[in-house]
Protein backbone atom coordinates (compact mmCIF):
# COMPACT_ATOMS: atom_id res chain seq x y z
CA UNK A 1 0.00 0.00 0.00
CA UNK A 2 2.69 2.63 0.85
CA UNK A 3 4.32 2.11 -2.39
CA UNK A 4 1.17 2.25 -4.01
CA UNK A 5 0.54 5.42 -2.15
CA UNK A 6 3.84 7.33 -3.40
CA UNK A 7 3.34 6.25 -7.26
CA UNK A 8 0.41 8.65 -6.97
CA UNK A 9 2.34 11.99 -5.45
CA UNK A 10 3.57 13.51 -8.51
CA UNK A 11 6.85 16.19 -7.28
CA UNK A 12 8.21 16.93 -11.16
CA UNK A 13 4.68 17.60 -12.22
CA UNK A 14 4.74 21.13 -10.09
CA UNK A 15 6.88 22.31 -12.53
CA UNK A 16 5.09 22.71 -16.12
CA UNK A 17 6.04 21.68 -19.42
CA UNK A 18 8.33 19.05 -19.36
CA UNK A 19 8.80 19.19 -15.56
CA UNK A 20 12.01 19.70 -15.07
CA UNK A 21 12.12 19.06 -13.00
CA UNK A 22 19.57 33.73 5.39
CA UNK A 23 16.24 34.47 8.03
CA UNK A 24 17.54 36.56 8.39
CA UNK A 25 19.60 33.83 7.06
CA UNK A 26 22.78 35.07 6.72
CA UNK A 27 22.39 38.78 7.67
CA UNK A 28 22.09 40.12 4.37
CA UNK A 29 22.23 43.57 5.71
CA UNK A 30 19.39 44.90 3.78
CA UNK A 31 16.02 46.35 5.21
CA UNK A 32 13.49 44.30 5.41
CA UNK A 33 10.13 45.84 3.76
CA UNK A 34 8.43 42.70 3.59
CA UNK A 35 8.46 41.39 6.76
CA UNK A 36 7.11 43.91 9.05
CA UNK A 37 3.53 43.86 10.43
CA UNK A 38 1.66 47.14 10.93
CA UNK A 39 1.11 48.03 14.47
CA UNK A 40 -2.47 47.71 13.97
CA UNK A 41 -1.57 44.05 13.94
CA UNK A 42 -2.96 41.87 17.11
CA UNK A 43 -3.20 38.43 18.52
CA UNK A 44 -6.72 39.20 19.89
CA UNK A 45 -9.72 38.88 18.29
CA UNK A 46 -11.21 41.65 16.30
CA UNK A 47 -14.51 42.83 15.04
CA UNK A 48 -12.66 44.49 11.99
CA UNK A 49 -12.76 41.38 9.24
CA UNK A 50 -9.68 42.84 7.20
CA UNK A 51 -7.01 43.52 10.23
CA UNK A 52 -3.72 41.38 8.81
CA UNK A 53 -3.80 37.70 10.14
CA UNK A 54 -7.76 37.46 11.03
CA UNK A 55 -9.05 34.09 10.42
CA UNK A 56 -10.94 34.34 6.72
CA UNK A 57 -8.79 37.19 5.92
CA UNK A 58 -6.40 37.13 2.82
CA UNK A 59 -5.62 39.90 1.30
CA UNK A 60 -2.85 41.43 3.53
CA UNK A 61 -0.90 38.33 3.01
CA UNK A 62 -1.51 38.03 -0.80
CA UNK A 63 -0.38 41.35 -1.18
CA UNK A 64 2.08 41.18 0.93
CA UNK A 65 3.80 37.80 -0.64
CA UNK A 66 3.03 38.35 -4.40
CA UNK A 67 5.75 40.88 -4.91
CA UNK A 68 8.24 38.47 -3.84
CA UNK A 69 7.29 35.39 -5.62
CA UNK A 70 8.74 34.79 -9.25
CA UNK A 71 7.98 32.80 -11.92
CA UNK A 72 11.28 30.77 -13.21
CA UNK A 73 11.15 29.45 -17.20
CA UNK A 74 14.12 27.39 -17.48
CA UNK A 75 15.68 25.67 -20.68
CA UNK A 76 17.66 22.42 -21.15
CA UNK A 77 18.67 20.52 -23.58
CA UNK A 78 17.57 16.63 -24.18
CA UNK A 79 20.01 14.85 -26.83
CA UNK A 80 18.48 12.04 -29.33
CA UNK A 81 21.36 9.68 -30.83
CA UNK A 82 21.54 9.42 -34.16
CA UNK A 83 23.24 6.58 -36.11
CA UNK A 84 27.02 7.12 -36.57
CA UNK A 85 28.05 8.39 -39.75
CA UNK A 86 31.31 6.75 -42.07
CA UNK A 87 33.28 10.40 -40.93
CA UNK A 88 32.10 9.46 -37.26
CA UNK A 89 33.54 6.08 -37.76
CA UNK A 90 36.72 6.86 -39.10
CA UNK A 91 37.47 9.13 -35.80
CA UNK A 92 35.83 7.06 -33.39
CA UNK A 93 35.92 3.29 -33.44
CA UNK A 94 37.24 2.88 -30.07
CA UNK A 95 34.19 0.86 -29.12
CA UNK A 96 32.11 1.35 -26.29
CA UNK A 97 33.82 0.10 -22.71
CA UNK A 98 31.10 0.66 -21.10
CA UNK A 99 28.87 -1.97 -23.43
CA UNK A 100 27.08 0.34 -25.75
CA UNK A 101 27.63 0.61 -29.52
CA UNK A 102 30.55 2.20 -31.60
CA UNK A 103 32.40 5.51 -30.87
CA UNK A 104 31.99 8.57 -32.30
CA UNK A 105 27.97 9.01 -31.51
CA UNK A 106 26.91 12.31 -32.08
CA UNK A 107 23.72 13.85 -30.66
CA UNK A 108 20.93 16.10 -32.00
CA UNK A 109 20.34 18.92 -29.07
CA UNK A 110 16.62 19.57 -28.89
CA UNK A 111 15.44 22.39 -26.59
CA UNK A 112 13.29 21.90 -24.19
CA UNK A 113 11.59 24.59 -21.76
CA UNK A 114 9.82 24.51 -18.53
CA UNK A 115 8.87 26.42 -15.52
CA UNK A 116 7.48 26.55 -11.86
CA UNK A 117 8.19 29.10 -9.10
CA UNK A 118 10.62 30.70 -6.95
CA UNK A 119 10.51 33.27 -3.60
CA UNK A 120 12.87 36.49 -3.32
CA UNK A 121 14.52 36.11 -0.15
CA UNK A 122 17.04 39.09 -0.11
CA UNK A 123 16.81 42.26 -1.31
CA UNK A 124 19.75 41.45 -3.21
CA UNK A 125 18.47 38.86 -5.65
CA UNK A 126 18.97 35.42 -3.77
CA UNK A 127 15.76 33.35 -4.33
CA UNK A 128 14.91 29.96 -3.28
CA UNK A 129 13.47 26.99 -5.47
CA UNK A 130 12.64 23.65 -5.97
CA UNK A 131 16.07 21.56 -7.12
CA UNK A 132 13.57 20.05 -9.28
CA UNK A 133 12.92 23.35 -11.14
CA UNK A 134 16.50 23.96 -11.97
CA UNK A 135 17.76 20.41 -12.09
CA UNK A 136 19.92 20.71 -15.72
CA UNK A 137 18.73 23.66 -16.73
CA UNK A 138 21.11 25.44 -19.12
CA UNK A 139 19.56 28.70 -18.61
CA UNK A 140 17.02 29.85 -16.42
CA UNK A 141 15.38 32.98 -16.85
CA UNK A 142 13.28 34.79 -13.70
CA UNK A 143 10.34 36.99 -14.26
CA UNK A 144 9.70 39.27 -11.24
CA UNK A 145 6.23 40.23 -10.41
CA UNK A 146 6.37 43.75 -11.68
CA UNK A 147 7.30 41.79 -14.99
CA UNK A 148 11.05 42.62 -15.31
CA UNK A 149 13.09 39.88 -16.48
CA UNK A 150 16.65 38.61 -15.34
CA UNK A 151 18.46 35.82 -15.91
CA UNK A 152 19.85 33.41 -13.13
CA UNK A 153 22.76 31.60 -12.10
CA UNK A 154 22.40 28.40 -9.50
CA UNK A 155 24.03 29.22 -6.02
CA UNK A 156 24.02 25.44 -5.15
CA UNK A 157 21.21 22.44 -4.90
CA UNK A 158 20.46 20.21 -2.57
CA UNK A 159 18.57 17.19 -3.72
CA UNK A 160 17.58 15.07 -0.13
CA UNK A 161 15.07 18.33 0.65
CA UNK A 162 14.56 19.43 -2.99
CA UNK A 163 15.58 22.73 -2.48
CA UNK A 164 17.71 24.78 -4.80
CA UNK A 165 19.15 28.89 -4.57
CA UNK A 166 19.40 30.88 -7.58
CA UNK A 167 20.56 34.29 -7.88
CA UNK A 168 19.91 37.37 -10.17
CA UNK A 169 21.86 40.64 -10.30
CA UNK A 170 19.42 42.97 -8.84
CA UNK A 171 19.15 45.21 -5.50
CA UNK A 172 16.39 46.95 -3.24
CA UNK A 173 14.13 43.50 -4.29
CA UNK A 174 10.96 42.80 -2.25
CA UNK A 175 11.27 40.25 -0.54
CA UNK A 176 9.79 37.36 2.14
CA UNK A 177 10.49 37.12 6.13
CA UNK A 178 10.55 33.83 7.29
CA UNK A 179 7.57 32.64 9.73
CA UNK A 180 7.76 30.07 12.30
CA UNK A 181 6.76 26.40 10.92
CA UNK A 182 7.10 25.12 14.15
CA UNK A 183 4.09 27.14 15.16
CA UNK A 184 1.68 26.40 12.86
CA UNK A 185 -1.44 24.33 13.96
CA UNK A 186 -3.33 21.87 12.00
CA UNK A 187 -6.51 23.68 10.49
CA UNK A 188 -4.99 27.16 10.52
CA UNK A 189 -5.08 28.98 6.94
CA UNK A 190 -2.80 29.60 4.82
CA UNK A 191 -2.02 30.77 0.99
CA UNK A 192 -0.01 28.95 -2.07
CA UNK A 193 1.14 31.50 -4.07
CA UNK A 194 3.07 30.70 -7.88
CA UNK A 195 2.37 30.54 -11.33
CA UNK A 196 0.35 27.31 -12.28
CA UNK A 197 0.10 26.54 -15.52
CA UNK A 198 1.97 29.73 -16.26
CA UNK A 199 -0.85 31.96 -15.11
CA UNK A 200 1.67 34.07 -13.15
CA UNK A 201 0.72 35.66 -9.35
CA UNK A 202 -2.01 32.99 -8.46
CA UNK A 203 -2.90 32.79 -5.11
CA UNK A 204 -4.96 29.96 -3.23
CA UNK A 205 -6.12 29.63 0.18
CA UNK A 206 -6.53 26.28 2.00
CA UNK A 207 -5.77 24.92 5.48
CA UNK A 208 -3.07 22.84 7.14
CA UNK A 209 -4.04 19.35 7.00
CA UNK A 210 -1.26 17.82 8.58
CA UNK A 211 2.41 18.35 9.70
CA UNK A 212 5.07 16.23 9.67
CA UNK A 213 4.46 13.89 6.34
CA UNK A 214 7.12 11.65 5.43
CA UNK A 215 7.44 9.22 2.52
CA UNK A 216 5.89 11.40 0.38
CA UNK A 217 8.64 10.92 -2.78
CA UNK A 218 10.49 8.25 -4.12
CA UNK A 219 13.90 9.84 -4.77
CA UNK A 220 15.56 7.03 -7.06
CA UNK A 221 17.48 5.69 -4.37
CA UNK A 222 18.25 8.73 -1.90
CA UNK A 223 19.01 7.20 1.05
CA UNK A 224 18.66 9.96 3.53
CA UNK A 225 16.16 12.50 2.44
CA UNK A 226 14.95 15.21 4.65
CA UNK A 227 11.11 15.23 4.75
CA UNK A 228 8.89 16.25 7.03
CA UNK A 229 6.14 18.09 4.60
CA UNK A 230 3.60 20.38 5.64
CA UNK A 231 0.35 18.67 3.90
CA UNK A 232 -2.03 21.43 2.98
CA UNK A 233 -5.75 21.42 0.86
CA UNK A 234 -4.71 24.88 -1.24
CA UNK A 235 -4.57 23.99 -4.91
CA UNK A 236 -1.20 23.23 -6.15
CA UNK A 237 -1.05 22.53 -9.75
CA UNK A 238 2.16 22.12 -12.19
CA UNK A 239 4.14 25.59 -12.23
CA UNK A 240 3.50 26.05 -8.06
CA UNK A 241 6.58 24.40 -7.63
CA UNK A 242 9.33 26.44 -5.52
CA UNK A 243 6.61 28.57 -4.79
CA UNK A 244 5.51 30.36 -1.74
CA UNK A 245 3.37 28.66 1.66
CA UNK A 246 2.45 31.83 3.64
CA UNK A 247 0.49 32.32 6.41
CA UNK A 248 -2.13 35.33 7.24
CA UNK A 249 0.37 37.40 8.44
CA UNK A 250 2.47 37.46 4.68
CA UNK A 251 4.98 35.35 6.28
CA UNK A 252 7.01 32.08 4.73
CA UNK A 253 6.36 28.78 6.02
CA UNK A 254 6.91 26.97 3.61
CA UNK A 255 8.08 26.12 -0.28
CA UNK A 256 4.84 23.83 -2.48
CA UNK A 257 7.05 21.01 -3.43
CA UNK A 258 4.64 18.14 -4.63
CA UNK A 259 1.21 17.15 -4.67
CA UNK A 260 -0.92 13.81 -4.41
CA UNK A 261 -2.49 12.82 -7.56
CA UNK A 262 -3.57 10.11 -9.87
CA UNK A 263 -3.71 12.36 -12.81
CA UNK A 264 -0.94 15.16 -12.71
CA UNK A 265 -3.52 17.77 -11.55
CA UNK A 266 -4.56 19.03 -8.02
CA UNK A 267 -6.69 16.25 -6.59
CA UNK A 268 -6.75 17.71 -3.00
CA UNK A 269 -3.61 17.47 -0.93
CA UNK A 270 -0.89 19.22 -1.67
CA UNK A 271 3.34 19.29 0.15
CA UNK A 272 5.46 22.22 1.16
CA UNK A 273 8.68 21.91 2.95
CA UNK A 274 8.81 24.02 6.16
CA UNK A 275 11.12 26.87 6.26
CA UNK A 276 12.77 25.67 9.50
CA UNK A 277 14.13 23.36 6.89
CA UNK A 278 14.05 25.87 3.57
CA UNK A 279 15.90 28.21 6.48
CA UNK A 280 18.93 25.92 7.21
CA UNK A 281 19.48 24.60 3.66
CA UNK A 282 19.27 27.99 1.62
CA UNK A 283 21.52 29.51 4.25
CA UNK A 284 23.76 26.70 4.14
CA UNK A 285 24.22 26.60 0.25
CA UNK A 286 24.54 30.53 0.34
CA UNK A 287 27.50 30.27 3.34
CA UNK A 288 28.97 26.68 2.19
CA UNK A 289 28.01 25.52 -1.33
CA UNK A 290 26.46 22.52 0.13
CA UNK A 291 24.42 21.52 3.34
CA UNK A 292 25.82 21.40 6.63
CA UNK A 293 24.07 18.22 8.00
CA UNK A 294 24.64 16.99 11.45
CA UNK A 295 24.34 13.63 12.15
CA UNK A 296 23.09 11.35 15.47
CA UNK A 297 24.49 8.17 13.60
CA UNK A 298 22.25 6.40 14.95
CA UNK A 299 19.36 3.54 13.21
CA UNK A 300 15.89 4.48 14.54
CA UNK A 301 12.44 3.39 14.26
CA UNK A 302 9.06 4.90 14.76
CA UNK A 303 7.50 3.34 18.53
CA UNK A 304 4.26 1.23 17.83
CA UNK A 305 2.12 -0.89 19.57
CA UNK A 306 4.13 -3.93 17.73
CA UNK A 307 7.50 -2.61 18.87
CA UNK A 308 6.55 -1.60 22.46
CA UNK A 309 5.52 -5.61 22.50
CA UNK A 310 8.74 -6.80 20.87
CA UNK A 311 11.06 -4.57 22.67
CA UNK A 312 9.26 -4.71 26.50
CA UNK A 313 9.08 -0.70 26.01
CA UNK A 314 7.78 1.42 28.80
CA UNK A 315 6.26 4.14 26.26
CA UNK A 316 3.61 4.16 23.59
CA UNK A 317 5.39 6.55 21.32
CA UNK A 318 8.83 8.35 20.40
CA UNK A 319 11.75 7.03 18.32
CA UNK A 320 13.40 3.76 18.91
CA UNK A 321 17.31 3.40 18.70
CA UNK A 322 17.74 0.21 17.62
CA UNK A 323 21.46 0.45 16.36
CA UNK A 324 24.74 3.10 15.85
CA UNK A 325 26.55 4.41 12.89
CA UNK A 326 30.93 4.49 13.10
CA UNK A 327 31.52 6.71 14.99
CA UNK A 328 28.14 7.20 16.47
CA UNK A 329 27.71 11.05 17.79
CA UNK A 330 24.90 9.63 19.94
CA UNK A 331 26.87 6.31 21.00
CA UNK A 332 29.42 8.94 22.51
CA UNK A 333 26.94 10.56 24.65
CA UNK A 334 26.07 7.70 26.25
CA UNK A 335 22.92 6.73 24.62
CA UNK A 336 22.49 3.08 24.24
CA UNK A 337 20.61 0.97 21.71
CA UNK A 338 16.63 0.03 23.11
CA UNK A 339 16.27 3.69 24.36
CA UNK A 340 13.55 6.04 23.10
CA UNK A 341 14.14 9.54 22.39
CA UNK A 342 11.40 11.45 23.88
CA UNK A 343 12.54 14.80 23.33
CA UNK A 344 15.25 17.03 21.67
CA UNK A 345 16.05 20.18 23.18
CA UNK A 346 13.01 20.25 24.97
CA UNK A 347 10.55 19.02 21.46
CA UNK A 348 8.30 16.17 21.49
CA UNK A 349 9.69 13.16 19.17
CA UNK A 350 6.80 11.23 18.50
CA UNK A 351 7.79 10.83 14.66
CA UNK A 352 11.10 9.72 13.09
CA UNK A 353 10.10 12.86 10.56
CA UNK A 354 10.33 15.16 13.75
CA UNK A 355 13.59 13.77 14.67
CA UNK A 356 14.93 14.23 11.24
CA UNK A 357 13.84 17.65 10.88
CA UNK A 358 14.87 18.86 14.52
CA UNK A 359 18.29 17.49 13.71
CA UNK A 360 18.35 18.49 10.08
CA UNK A 361 18.42 22.29 11.09
CA UNK A 362 21.83 21.74 13.19
CA UNK A 363 25.39 21.58 11.77
CA UNK A 364 28.45 19.48 12.22
CA UNK A 365 30.18 20.68 15.96
CA UNK A 366 26.69 21.85 17.41
CA UNK A 367 24.66 20.26 20.27
CA UNK A 368 21.70 19.19 21.17
CA UNK A 369 19.62 17.78 24.40
CA UNK A 370 18.09 14.43 24.04
CA UNK A 371 15.70 13.16 26.23
CA UNK A 372 15.42 9.39 25.95
CA UNK A 373 13.65 6.94 28.00
CA UNK A 374 15.59 4.19 29.51
CA UNK A 375 13.63 1.33 31.11
CA UNK A 376 10.65 3.61 32.31
CA UNK A 377 13.36 6.15 33.67
CA UNK A 378 14.17 9.96 31.99
CA UNK A 379 17.35 10.57 31.19
CA UNK A 380 19.38 13.48 29.77
CA UNK A 381 22.20 13.44 27.46
CA UNK A 382 24.18 16.50 25.84
CA UNK A 383 24.89 15.18 21.68
CA UNK A 384 27.86 16.66 20.18
CA UNK A 385 26.63 16.35 16.16
CA UNK A 386 29.32 14.89 13.85
CA UNK A 387 29.53 15.15 9.90
CA UNK A 388 28.90 11.87 7.31
CA UNK A 389 32.89 11.48 8.19
CA UNK A 390 32.61 11.09 11.91
CA UNK A 391 33.99 14.62 13.19
CA UNK A 392 32.81 17.70 13.34
CA UNK A 393 34.72 19.84 10.83
CA UNK A 394 32.15 21.86 8.08
CA UNK A 395 32.81 19.68 4.74
CA UNK A 396 33.47 22.06 1.65
CA UNK A 397 30.88 22.11 -1.45
CA UNK A 398 30.90 18.78 -3.39
CA UNK A 399 32.14 20.85 -6.62
CA UNK A 400 34.85 22.80 -4.62
CA UNK A 401 37.25 24.34 -7.02
CA UNK A 402 36.50 24.58 -10.71
CA UNK A 403 39.40 24.68 -13.64
CA UNK A 404 38.70 25.67 -17.11
CA UNK A 405 39.54 24.06 -20.22
CA UNK A 406 39.68 26.50 -23.04
CA UNK A 407 40.21 23.79 -25.48
CA UNK A 408 37.18 22.06 -24.76
CA UNK A 409 35.23 24.89 -23.65
CA UNK A 410 34.41 23.86 -20.38
CA UNK A 411 34.82 24.26 -16.52
CA UNK A 412 35.51 20.87 -14.37
CA UNK A 413 34.24 20.72 -10.95
CA UNK A 414 34.58 17.63 -8.64
CA UNK A 415 32.08 14.50 -8.31
CA UNK A 416 29.80 14.74 -5.36
CA UNK A 417 28.90 11.79 -3.07
CA UNK A 418 25.81 10.97 -4.61
CA UNK A 419 27.05 11.04 -8.26
CA UNK A 420 30.19 8.79 -7.04
CA UNK A 421 27.61 6.56 -5.64
CA UNK A 422 24.51 6.92 -8.30
CA UNK A 423 26.95 6.03 -10.87
CA UNK A 424 29.27 3.40 -8.79
CA UNK A 425 32.39 6.01 -10.07
CA UNK A 426 35.80 6.07 -8.03
CA UNK A 427 37.40 8.81 -10.78
CA UNK A 428 36.15 11.33 -12.69
CA UNK A 429 35.00 15.47 -13.10
CA UNK A 430 31.71 16.97 -13.54
CA UNK A 431 31.13 19.68 -16.12
CA UNK A 432 29.78 22.71 -14.39
CA UNK A 433 29.77 25.43 -17.10
CA UNK A 434 29.67 24.82 -21.11
CA UNK A 435 30.71 27.76 -23.35
CA UNK A 436 28.59 29.12 -25.89
CA UNK A 437 30.40 27.02 -29.59
CA UNK A 438 33.36 25.51 -27.63
CA UNK A 439 33.60 22.02 -28.17
CA UNK A 440 31.75 20.45 -25.73
CA UNK A 441 28.88 21.99 -26.64
CA UNK A 442 29.39 21.05 -30.25
CA UNK A 443 28.92 17.36 -29.35
CA UNK A 444 26.08 17.86 -27.58
CA UNK A 445 27.47 17.83 -23.95
CA UNK A 446 26.11 19.90 -21.35
CA UNK A 447 26.68 21.07 -17.79
CA UNK A 448 26.29 17.93 -15.25
CA UNK A 449 28.29 15.80 -17.84
CA UNK A 450 30.68 13.64 -16.27
CA UNK A 451 34.18 12.64 -18.20
CA UNK A 452 35.71 9.75 -16.38
CA UNK A 453 38.57 9.02 -18.61
CA UNK A 454 40.64 11.64 -21.03
CA UNK A 455 42.92 9.47 -23.79
CA UNK A 456 41.97 6.08 -21.44
CA UNK A 457 43.73 7.39 -18.33
CA UNK A 458 41.27 8.19 -15.30
CA UNK A 459 40.94 11.88 -13.87
CA UNK A 460 40.69 12.11 -10.36
CA UNK A 461 39.98 15.79 -9.85
CA UNK A 462 39.40 19.28 -12.18
CA UNK A 463 43.20 20.68 -11.95
CA UNK A 464 44.19 17.32 -13.33
CA UNK A 465 41.82 17.01 -16.08
CA UNK A 466 42.62 20.61 -17.38
CA UNK A 467 46.08 19.18 -17.42
CA UNK A 468 45.53 16.93 -19.24
CA UNK A 469 43.70 18.30 -22.12
CA UNK A 470 46.16 21.91 -21.79
CA UNK A 471 48.98 19.30 -22.90
CA UNK A 472 47.37 17.44 -25.59
CA UNK A 473 49.40 16.12 -28.48
CA UNK A 474 47.30 14.88 -31.27
CA UNK A 475 43.51 13.40 -30.89
CA UNK A 476 41.98 13.77 -27.72
CA UNK A 477 39.41 10.76 -26.49
CA UNK A 478 36.71 11.43 -23.95
CA UNK A 479 34.88 8.97 -21.92
CA UNK A 480 31.97 9.55 -19.54
CA UNK A 481 28.16 9.46 -18.53
CA UNK A 482 26.01 12.06 -20.17
CA UNK A 483 23.32 14.03 -17.83
CA UNK A 484 20.57 11.22 -19.30
CA UNK A 485 22.78 8.70 -17.57
CA UNK A 486 23.74 7.18 -20.87
CA UNK A 487 27.84 6.41 -21.82
CA UNK A 488 29.74 8.08 -24.52
CA UNK A 489 32.98 7.89 -26.17
CA UNK A 490 34.03 10.96 -27.90
CA UNK A 491 37.41 11.13 -30.30
CA UNK A 492 38.19 15.29 -31.07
Amino acid sequence: MKNQIKSYVVIALLSSGITLGAFQLFNLGSKNTLGEVPSAFTNTASSVNNVPGSPGEFTYAAEKSTPAVVHIKTKMEQRSRQQSSPFDDLFGGFGDPFGGGGGGRRQTPQQQEASGSGVIISADGYIVTNNHVVAEANEILVILNDKREFKAKVISTDPSSDLAVIQIKASDLPFLTFGDSDALRVGEWVLAVGNPFNLESTVTAGIVSAKGRQNIIDREGDINPLESFIQTDAAVNPGNSGGALVNLKGELIGINTAIYSRTGQFAGYSFAVPVSIVKKVSGDLIKYGNVQRGFLGVSILEVNSKLVDEKDLKVKDGVYVGGFADNSAAKDAGIKVNDVIMKIDGVDTKSTAKLMEIVGRKRPGESLNVSVNRDGQIKEFKVTLKNKDGNTSILKGDIGETYKSEFLGAKFGSLSSADKEKFKLSSGVKVVEVTADGRLEMYGLSKGSIIVKINDKPVNSPKEATELLEARRGRIKLEGIDVDGSRFIYVL
